[in-house]
């Protein structure tokens, strides 16, 4: 069963809790299967990489690691504060994801 993300990919986030509080970044993925997201800059994890062909460098890289979709919180583009998420649905049927604090669409 695939469970609902209260974010997608390309909003900016607000880091809740953990090492990461406060960090706030762009989010490049999600996996709504496993509940997590991997935000741009945020929870860099090194990673052991051992080189594949003749000739290419192995080492360590840094990269962004996965974190629980439920330790971060949108930051609306309008009011630039973290903020919960409403849905509201307009005259015209569709449905748009609206900023609890200042009800401005995001």
């Amino acid at each position: 069963m695939i469970k609902k993300v209260h974010v997608k990919t390309g909003d900016t986030v607000v880091v809740l809790s953990g090492k990461e509080r406060g960090k706030k970044g762009k989010i490049s993925a999600v996996s709504p299967k496993e509940g997590k997201v991997i935000i741009e800059g945020v929870n860099m994890v090194s990673k052991h990489v051992k080189p594949k062909k003749m000739g290419e460098a192995g080492g360590i890289l840094k990269a962004e690691g996965a974190m629980y979709a439920s330790k971060v919180q949108l930051v609306c583009p309008n009011c630039s504060k973290p903020t919960r998420i409403a849905h509201k649905i307009l005259e015209d049927g569709t449905k748009k994801r609206v900023c609890k604090k200042c009800a401005k669409p995001l």
